[in-house]
């Protein structure tokens, strides 16, 4: 039986005193992810929104997912206000969009293409996304500097023949491109054929005729001679 080892009371008085905190981003960066746009309408009827990759499943019933948003941002405000919010999960060729809601830009929806269909929690990036879903906010927990946001989703659009954009590591990837097939390794070239080495005499051809006399050699010790067989004349 395994147990799970508890932090000593030493060291959690130690970190209430001030000690340095773990840095989680390289672990975090470590483990890749889909990424989202949030968005809403807010209370002066201004369209919010904010690139987030901190998103997940909480419950398929209810259908819930959990936000992880920064407490300060402006967007995360209004989505609280209204509780009503729109996830759209980009596409692997819409980088651009994540990079310009990443930025704060003021202008920021009218550097792309967005529309507001009949009971969307907010703005449907309508070239970015692969798919969205709507739904209403039913809990936030403020957390440190993040606020954990769960959201009951009332419908889900996908747009077929998209595929997703990931992020991880500090950089993006193209799904097409993480999940390709690679080819079969391609063929050696054939080793250059190595002429035989000439011989100090050639043999002879299948075309030219070749005649050997030899002298009869001399019978040896091992090698008896052939008997001679005698034929007696008779004379009549």
């Amino acid at each position: 039986m395994s147990r799970t080892s508890q932090p000593s009371p030493s060291l959690r008085a130690d970190q209430s005193d001030g000690a340095a905190e773990a840095d989680i981003r390289p672990l975090m960066s470590a483990f890749p992810s889909g990424v989202s746009v949030i968005t809403t309408i807010g209370t002066d009827s201004e369209p919010r929104g904010m690139t987030c990759s901190s998103l997940a499943s909480v419950a398929l019933s209810p259908p819930t997912i959990v936000l992880c948003l920064r407490t300060q941002s402006p967007t995360v405000r209004a989505v609280l206000e209204t509780g009503q919010v729109a996830v759209n999960l980009l596409h692997e060729n819409a980088r651009p969009v994540s990079d310009l809601f990443a930025s704060g830009a003021a202008d920021r929806f009218a550097r792309t293409e967005w529309r507001l269909p009949l009971g969307a929690g907010g703005p449907h990036l309508a070239a970015a996304a692969h798919a969205v879903a709507d739904g209403e906010v039913v809990e936030a927990v403020e957390f440190g500097d993040h606020t954990a946001v769960f959201v009951r989703v009332t419908r889900v659009s996908l747009h077929d023949g998209q595929e997703p954009l990931l992020y991880g590591k500090r950089r993006y990837a193209r799904w097409t491109d993480a999940t390709a097939v690679p080819g079969p390794p391609a063929a050696a070239p054939p080793l250059p054929a190595i002429p035989a080495p000439a011989s100090a005499s050639a043999a002879p051809s299948a075309s030219s005729t070749v005649s050997v006399t030899s002298a009869p050699s001399a019978p040896s010790a091992a090698s008896p001679a052939p008997a001679v067989k005698e034929t007696a004349r008779v004379r009549p």
